[in-house]
């Protein structure tokens, strides 16, 4: 048992502690540095297929899922055994010393760093009113010449017991701040909605698409992460009706500022006239119940009509991801079902399905030896177009199979279940056949809109986080600045009549800076003297004026 012992005081000093703390936040550089598949699993993905050789190590090593990881929390659990392990015999050992009688002198005073003696005018019990008055403020303790070790008559004094405490305090705000967030994370959701608005740039498009959102269920978001302890049923009710989104660009492309009108409602019983009117920007959520609303970022949905040989029609909006930041190139895939009465059957239907995949340019410029490669100038829509293909087949539609709603299953064609037939370069309202085993299908570029992607979150536990954050920085600051010191004074009778000989010494236990100034004030005040500052010059901050 006695390594199990030497292990227990390894884990719970002081100096763990702190070397734990430092390797969390070694551990988190990861989690800031690589994508996270709590944040997207999408970018994730991306990695994965960019660096085939080091992303696999990587998930290997749940670099992708840090703060979930095996080893994320162990580091946390042994950091939280750890401080409280420090934190309850330390807080003991503080209450007993502060409940404890000063030192008693040493036997030489004229060995302390900082000493002076001199003798003042008066009996012995006026000096002693006189220390005391000067000590008002001291922990102290008086004891007689039998208890001295010089035998003569001492006070000592102590301050700055605050400082241990602020010390305690400082850890328990640690314990308290990781506990805040953890449970937190046990009760807490977020969610992400994209929502396609009426950009002032854009073209009518006749697919019109809700423009609202009510925060009554987790289906109606497009993303949704909750704690383990929340289970759908406690979402704060609120709807909110996103009005439009503005981007301001520099010449360069470079976004200079978003911001999106909404108006919303904590009542659901408001009529929608009488919603009230905001704007989101970026880090300026609006709060609702507790709930918070980010504009998390935007993008654009381009619309596509086919017609088949029939002469029906079949119309989508879809929001394409962008696969450049900077000018908004963006890439995703529509999937059409052709019309029940061309295919009764599900199973012939299915092989009749049309996959549109490709690009969506808001300025478009065509580059290539053929001038048919499509990039994006910049990234607002002043001159939009698509360069897409155009795919026959089973494209996954009908099947029950959640498929991604950016990237085509390329599992499918490898099949030979999903053939290519055509790639198409469209502008708003140009519109162009595919030869296809049915017959002709015409493909229309109908124009874009833009879309916003809000961000809603709760935490009920964001209070306590920052109260306990606070109060830890706090804490921090007063155990830097408060130092632990002690005086003791020794008073005798001098040879000269009505006189006193006092000797005073003192210790900082701590930090020496400022002490001497302190020191020499108090013993000049005692012995009626001025002392020069030795440690600290005029005007420089002194910790122990606190």
């Amino acid at each position: 048992m006695t390594w199990l012992k030497k292990a227990w005081h390894w884990l719970t000093s002081m100096r763990t502690a702190l070397m734990l703390l430092f390797l969390l936040a070694l551990a988190a550089i990861p989690g800031a540095l690589l994508p996270q598949r709590t944040v997207s699993s999408s970018l994730v993905d991306d990695y994965l297929k960019a660096n085939p050789t080091t992303g696999p190590i990587y998930d290997r090593l749940q670099l992708f899922d840090v703060f979930q990881s095996t080893w994320f929390l162990a580091i946390v659990m042994l950091l939280m055994i750890s401080l409280v392990g420090c934190i309850i015999p330390r807080s003991i050992d503080h209450w007993r010393a502060y409940n404890a009688k000063p030192t008693r002198a040493p036997k030489y005073l004229g060995r302390m760093p900082h000493y002076v003696e001199g003798t003042v005018e008066g009996a012995p019990e006026d000096v002693e009113r006189q220390v005391r008055s000067q000590l008002k403020r001291w922990h102290i303790a008086a004891y007689q010449p039998d208890e001295d070790r010089a035998g003569v008559f001492s006070i000592s004094a102590e301050r700055g017991y605050t400082r241990e405490l602020m010390n305690l305090i400082f850890h328990v705000g640690i314990v308290a701040m990781i506990l805040t967030f953890v449970a937190g994370r046990m009760v807490s959701y977020e969610g992400q909605v994209i929502v396609v608005t009426n950009s002032e740039a854009e073209s009518a498009v006749p697919v019109q698409q809700s423009r609202v959102f009510c925060n009554t269920s987790p289906a109606n978001f497009d993303v949704f992460r909750a704690g383990p302890l929340f289970d759908g049923t406690g979402l704060t009710p609120f709807c909110f009706e996103s009005q439009n989104f503005r981007a301001t660009y520099l010449n360069n492309g470079q976004a200079n500022g978003f911001s999106s009108d909404i108006t919303y409602t904590g009542d659901l019983s408001v009529p929608q006239e009488q919603w009230e009117p905001t704007t989101l920007a970026v880090n300026h959520p609006l709060r609702v119940n507790g709930d918070r609303i980010y504009l998390q970022g935007h993008g654009f949905a381009p619309q596509v009509t086919i017609t088949w040989p029939n002469g029906e029609t079949r119309t989508q909006m879809v929001q394409f991801r962008p696969t450049d930041v900077f000018t908004f190139l963006s890439s995703g895939v529509m999937r059409f079902d052709p019309p029940a009465g061309m295919y009764p059957d599900l199973e012939e239907r299915r092989k009749h399905q049309i996959a549109v995949v490709g690009n969506f340019a808001p300025t478009a410029r065509w580059a290539g030896p053929n001038g048919d490669q499509l990039q994006s100038a910049f990234p607002s829509m002043d001159d939009p177009a698509v360069s897409v293909d155009v795919y026959v087949g089973d494209a996954g539609l009908d099947t029950g199979r959640p498929q991604n709603v950016f990237v085509l299953d390329q599992s499918l064609v490898a099949d030979g279940r999903l053939e290519k037939v055509q790639r198409v370069q469209l502008t708003p309202g140009e519109e162009t056949t595919v030869d296809t085993d049915d017959g002709e299908v015409r493909v229309r570029f109908d124009g874009a809109a833009e879309y916003a992607n809000y961000q809603i979150s709760r935490d009920p536990t964001q209070v306590l986080a920052l109260v306990s954050t606070a109060v830890m920085l706090a804490a921090l600051a007063g155990s830097l600045a408060i130092k632990r010191r002690r005086i003791w004074v020794r008073i005798r009778p001098s040879d000269s009549p009505g006189a006193t000989h006092v000797e005073i010494a003192g210790l900082a236990r701590t930090d020496r800076a400022g002490w001497g100034r302190e020191f020499h004030e108090i013993s000049g005040a005692i012995l009626g003297t001025e002392h020069p500052d030795e440690d600290v010059s005029e005007g420089e901050f002194n910790p122990y004026d606190l």
